[in-house]
């Protein structure tokens, strides 16, 4: 069967038009190191044989049904209600092109507005844009934000708690350019230390996850001041949104503006991705937000309609105007997102958020009556940090065997916390599975 449907004279013209001889010379800035110097050794097999090949594959993954995984990090396993993927697949939303031309688009538009609307609920922010593609890329937008916002300052600060990828992807979006970031230390508690602000010069914003990467509650209150009292942006994020169903909104505590990512919210973990990156602020910095909005007007017969505004991107202004030059968003899974909460409702958001935070404080504390140590004293959500005794590396690979992921190793993003493991549970986690894991790491 053939795959490529280019025949050699397709190619041969293609080359000549790029002006190169072959193939091997058009790829030829790619390094020698990174390329691959014996063809792929692949098997001749029926689509009978390939199927069975891919499913037996597909059987090795930890993240089968099969297996009982307490992992978080930043992607979390949640139930989603029926009423959320039978509507998302529908055609009217799953097919549903940018919604430029608001006279054919007004479903996707009004879908687009709620989900902007229940995101500044649950926030408690005045307005949020129609999404971006992730969690990680939200806090990059959002500290150069907070450069725009304060104009001349060239440095910000984001906590050693922020998810590791979103630190790099914020390195990577600031590498090339004349700002700098600073990395703030953490507590023996397991939150920020911010005691070292007042030290550094031409301050624009700080970014502070709450739950952090390792579970723990920071005080927002606390920190807004501290940032505000330096004259800079304060800036929430989150890996984990529904833990704002028991804790106080950001905007209440004073953020000025509050990103994350949105996984959590109806969307299937899916191997890493897709997600949705939600991004909040007040009223006053509105023209200074990335991405696009949705604003709700009327028409030239006085009917409520939707349709994109502050659209402040390259495909629309010039791009040194533009606020954001990524050029696009994730509409269908903040579509997702939007129908996931309406179908909850503010009560059953609430009590799954208080559901999720009991399962894990069951865990903790039955690890901690089996003699284990929890090394961070700060309250939690849904993940915290459990040190095992010296050797647990080879008890996880065993556990592992036995289909029970027993949390992430944090050695490889915080090398002083050696046999230091994140733990996380989720509704999707019964007491059977966690009396389980509790037996098995005594045993």
């Amino acid at each position: 069967m053939r795959y490529l449907s280019h025949t050699p004279e397709d190619l041969s013209i293609m080359l000549e038009a790029v002006g190169v001889r072959d193939l091997d010379e058009l790829f030829s800035t790619i390094p020698d190191d990174c390329k691959r110097e014996n063809p792929l050794d692949l098997p001749e097999m029926t689509e009978w044989e390939l199927n069975d090949h891919m499913a037996a594959l597909a059987g090795r993954m930890v993240s089968g049904a099969d297996y009982k995984v307490f992992a978080g990090a930043g992607s979390y396993h949640h139930y989603i209600p029926e009423v959320t993927r039978y509507l998302l697949s529908r055609s009217e939303f799953v097919t549903a092109y940018t919604p430029y031309q608001p006279e054919i688009s007004q479903g996707t538009l009004q879908g687009i507005f709620e989900y902007q609307t229940l995101i500044c609920r649950l926030l408690g922010m005045d307005v949020a844009n129609a999404s971006l593609y992730d969690g990680a890329m939200a806090v990059a937008e959002a500290l150069l934000m907070a450069i725009r916002i304060s104009r001349r300052k060239k440095t910000v600060a984001v906590s050693s708690l922020v998810n590791p990828y979103y630190r790099k992807v914020v390195e990577t979006y600031f590498k090339p350019t004349e700002f700098h970031v600073v990395e703030l230390p953490y507590r023996e508690d397991g939150t920020t230390d911010l005691s070292g602000l007042d030290r550094i010069d031409d301050l624009a914003g700080v970014a502070i996850q709450s739950p952090n990467f390792f579970g723990c509650i920071e005080d927002l209150a606390a920190a807004g001041q501290a940032i505000h009292d330096q004259g800079a942006v304060f800036i929430t994020c989150f890996s984990e949104p529904l833990a704002y169903g028991v804790l106080k909104a950001p905007g209440a505590l004073d953020a000025d503006i509050v990103c994350g990512e949105g996984q959590s919210l109806g969307i299937p973990q899916s191997f890493g991705g897709p997600g949705v990156g939600i991004f909040a602020a007040k009223q006053q910095y509105v023209r200074n937000l990335p991405g696009r909005l949705v604003g709700q007007t009327v028409d030239a017969d006085g009917k409520r309609g939707f349709v994109l505004t502050l659209s402040t991107r390259e495909q629309h202004i010039r791009r040194e105007k533009a606020t954001s030059n990524i050029c696009s968003n994730q509409s269908l899974c903040a579509m997702a997102a939007g129908m996931y909460m309406a179908a909850l409702g503010g009560t059953g958001f609430r009590e799954l958020a208080a559901l999720n935070r009991d399962k894990a404080e069951y865990l903790k504390f039955a690890l901690q009556d089996a003699g284990l140590e929890v090394p961070f004293a700060t309250a939690t959500f849904n993940e915290f940090v459990v040190k095992f005794p010296d050797g647990f590396d080879q008890k996880w690979q065993t556990l592992l065997q036995k289909k029970i992921l027993a949390g992430i190793p944090l050695v490889c993003y915080y090398p002083e916390l050696a046999n230091h493991y994140l733990l996380c549970v989720t509704e999707t986690r019964s007491k059977d599975d966690m009396d389980a894991l509790v037996k098995e790491v005594q045993s």
